[in-house]
């Protein structure tokens, strides 16, 4: 499931009357609030949304396969792209985030100025300690972002997207390797994912669309593990390959589309090899012709 902005704020049972009244995710949105969590909560999933977050309070930062402890103030980067989940083991849990949509974040900044930053990058750290100076520099820009979302400046997000890339940097400029722990479910955690991940690619605007991911090195990448680590946990847990999975989903796509499609098995054939070239391999060739004639039968 990929929680949205709504059901975030539902979630941590917080009100933002600009969300009724103009949200669309079709446009910018942005807001910053200060930070509480409930004791020991722990949710792991997507989200189709950005966040940056000042922790101050002691918890554990759950990804795929790993968990880290964040026993001081730290600053957390969170995309859409990457599932995690946070455990909160101080009953004291304060500090400050601001949230943010795809719309607010302009495509040149994405794909180029802040491409390798850890807001966006899939792989690396998110989560950067902070010192006492930093932490103060760091309180500072929220401080400077509460002010100026309640200015009604015309420009008031040109200001707030200067402020994240003062977050950004300043992350960047601290930035050493932290130490992770191996999760002790780390498997079965990266299969269910992997699973959810694909699941997510359907349904497609068929048939102009293409998949988004294609390949076993795709989702390793989206799950931040290495492609040989994933192949090895999805046969260990399915019995079947990760190439096999993708393709088996896409043969079930093209099967779905057939039994509604006026155009040929021939036609529905070309276009399931398109999505994923590997299937051109004899064996799998079959099977897909195979399960095609009987979905259009």
């Amino acid at each position: 499931m990929v929680e949205t902005i709504p059901q975030f704020y539902k979630r941590i049972q917080r009100c933002d009357p600009k969300l009724d009244a103009t949200y669309s995710k079709g446009k910018e949105y942005f807001n910053i609030f200060s930070r509480q969590c409930n004791f020991g909560t722990v949710q792991f999933s997507y989200r189709d949304f950005y966040k940056v977050t000042l922790i101050m309070g002691v918890g554990k930062l759950y990804y795929a396969d790993k968990w880290i402890l964040v026993d001081r103030p730290a600053l957390l980067f969170s995309n859409p792209l990457v599932p995690y989940a946070w455990e909160s083991v101080s009953e004291e849990q304060r500090g400050m985030f601001c949230i943010f949509n795809e719309q607010f974040v302009q495509s040149e900044e994405k794909n180029g100025s802040l491409a390798n930053t850890p807001l966006f990058k899939l792989t690396g750290d998110k989560v950067f300690f902070l010192d006492e100076s930093q932490l103060m520099k760091v309180q500072n820009i929220y401080a400077q972002m509460q002010e100026e979302i309640q200015s009604g400046y015309a420009g008031t997000l040109d200001v707030l997207r200067c402020y994240l890339h003062l977050l950004i940097h300043t992350a960047m400029r601290m930035q050493d390797a932290n130490q992770y722990e191996s999760h002790p479910n780390a498997s079965q955690r990266i299969a269910e994912l992997f699973m959810e991940l694909l699941e997510r690619q359907f349904p497609i605007d068929y048939p102009r669309a293409a998949l988004v991911l294609r390949t076993s090195t795709d989702y390793a990448n989206r799950l931040s593990v290495y492609v040989n680590h994933l192949n090895k946990v999805i046969k260990e847990t399915t019995g079947k390959t990760t190439s096999v999975l993708i393709a088996e989903r896409i043969i079930k796509e093209a099967v779905q589309y057939l039994q509604h499609s006026n155009l040929s098995i021939s036609w529905h054939l070309d276009w399931a090899l398109s999505l994923f070239p590997t299937l051109l391999s004899s064996f799998v060739n079959i099977q897909v012709s195979r399960q095609l004639k009987l979905g259009g039968r």
